[in-house]
């Protein structure tokens, strides 16, 4: 008998999940004897993974931090700091830091003045203004004197390191990059450095490269200006709803005292966790991060977010007429990564958005043929705190956004009617156990998912936890979440109404 490819796939995924499975319970039981967790006298949590395949290692630093953690009038400041760990220390990056630090503080009261004039609603005087901002840009000159630009990045570059990158999210922050194993302690002096005497040089300039980071993603892009609106109308309260970059006035406003105050309160040991994945000694990279991490000074952990997005009652739209390719995109309210049911929407989002094999996918780019593209995402723009499960869809020449409102919903409505098939289901949790295996394999990877799991859930072993919470959904569990997630009270949508295509002639032309 002829069996159907989609049959023979799912064949072959469940043949070869089935031989995995029994080495995967083994390699969660030599994790734990390969790994290593310790937290400091200052609260800092160090992970150790023995990993002796290649000379090298790599490491994850996890700051539990993001822009939900950031003030009114200064969004943006998370991914600021960013930039500035990278500047260098009071060693590394200054020809003469004593007089650098005279130099900055200099920057600062001149930055101050002129941004309270700048500021001033009323009786305005513009001349005072510009002599302000000449004298502080005049000590931005001076303070530039004394650095020594790039030197962090080509000490690493220098000594064997690659990769070298951070990134910011609304969650957290984090800090990575490739070391050869004989580099461990110049690893633990650098690492430490740079967070125990951080200094905000160049600040300004690094404000305006954001300031541009923004203009690129967002306003030189419908699709970013529309997601910018579109998150800022589904989150009313919460900070999900603010723009990560920053808001345009707050790019323009915030200063270096801003982001070394975002740094105290949030660049703590007791706030991180530091991953190491590779050729090392646990135990000597253990004394190593007493002898530097530990310089870095006790503080108690900040407080836990106050602000809660109070429930949706009606549905929100936002609509952006722009002559550019069109867009749809609707969200949902869902409970954050903590929830009971976070397995559930996983799986959801795997059978409705991921890839190729997923449902949107196929039928409205393989068989309808209305869109380019058509997916989705759950955990949007963040995960600790409730968030948004989006579908999207990118229509083809000669089909319109609402064509796709149709179509998503058409498969919404299948989701919350129609049991998914056992079929569907093996699959959905054959490719969760893959995606492990797969992400058991790097050094880098695996440091980022072992640190994320520790600050985010306390435990390490979350990352091979969440394989066995999807293993356990049931049919019927998916259609009781998605009858009460996706509903149009609690239903977001945008639009990007493309005018080209409104105001073209008959037939296209």
């Amino acid at each position: 008998m002829k069996v159907p490819l989609r049959g023979l796939a799912l064949a072959m995924a469940v043949i070869l999940l089935s031989t995995a499975m029994p080495a995967l319970a083994q390699d969660l039981a030599s994790f734990e004897k390969r790994i290593k967790v310790e937290t400091l006298d200052n609260g800092l949590t160090l992970i150790v993974m023995e990993r002796p395949e290649a000379p090298v290692f790599s490491f994850f630093i996890h700051v539990d931090a993001g822009s939900t953690q950031e003030l009114a009038g200064q969004t943006g400041l998370a991914h600021m700091f960013e930039h500035m760990a990278f500047k260098g220390t009071d060693i590394i990056g200054t020809t003469n830091y004593a007089e650098e630090k005279k130099a900055l503080e200099k920057v600062e009261a001149a930055y101050r003045a002129y941004d309270l004039e700048k500021r001033r609603l009323a009786n305005r005087d513009d001349a005072k203004i510009a002599q302000l901002e000449k004298a502080w840009k005049d000590a931005i000159a001076e303070a530039d004197t004394f650095v020594v630009k790039n030197e962090f990045g080509e000490i690493v570059d220098r000594e064997g390191g690659v990769g070298l990158n951070a990134f910011t999210s609304s969650d957290e922050t984090g800090y990575f990059y490739s070391f050869p194993a004989n580099r461990i302690e110049l690893w633990a002096y650098l690492e430490s450095e740079r967070f125990l005497k951080p200094v905000m040089r160049e600040f300004y300039k690094e404000r305006d490269v954001v300031f541009e980071e923004r203009r690129m993603r967002i306003e030189s892009n419908p699709i970013g200006r529309l997601v910018e609106q579109f998150l800022a109308s589904a989150f009313t309260a919460h900070p999900y709803g603010w723009a990560g970059i920053g808001w345009p006035s707050d790019l323009r406003s915030y200063s270096a005292t801003d982001a070394q105050k975002f740094f105290d309160t949030y660049y703590v040991p007791s706030n991180m966790v530091v991953s190491v994945v590779g050729d090392v000694k646990a135990d000597e990279v253990m004394q190593l991060a007493k002898s530097y991490f530990g310089r870095l000074p006790k503080a108690p952990k900040p407080e836990p977010l106050r602000t809660v997005e109070p429930p949706q009652t009606s549905e929100r739209s936002v609509v952006l007429r722009d002559p550019s390719q069109p867009f749809y995109i609707e969200g949902y309210h869902r409970p954050s990564t903590y929830d009971p049911d976070d397995a559930v929407f996983a799986v959801i989002s795997d059978l409705m958005t991921s890839g190729r094999t997923s449902r949107l996918y196929r039928s409205l780019v393989r068989d309808k043929k209305i869109a380019a593209a058509a997916a989705g995402f759950s955990g949007f723009p963040g995960e600790k705190y409730p968030n948004l499960f989006a579908f999207y869809a990118v229509p083809t020449p000669g089909h319109t956004p609402a064509e796709m409102q149709a179509a998503i919903r058409e498969e919404i409505e299948r989701i919350k009617t129609t049991d998914v098939t056992a079929d569907e289901l093996k699959m959905v949790k054959t490719r969760a156990k893959a995606n492990l295996i797969r992400g058991l394999a790097n050094n880098q990877g695996l440091a980022i998912q072992l640190a994320t799991a520790q600050n985010r859930f306390g435990d390490w072993r979350e990352v091979f936890r969440q394989v066995d919470y999807i293993d356990k959904v049931s049919a019927a569990a998916i259609r009781r979440v998605a009858n009460a997630t996706f509903v149009e009270s609690n239903r977001t949508v945008g639009i990007v109404e493309s005018t080209k295509m409104a105001t073209a002639p008959a037939g296209g032309q």
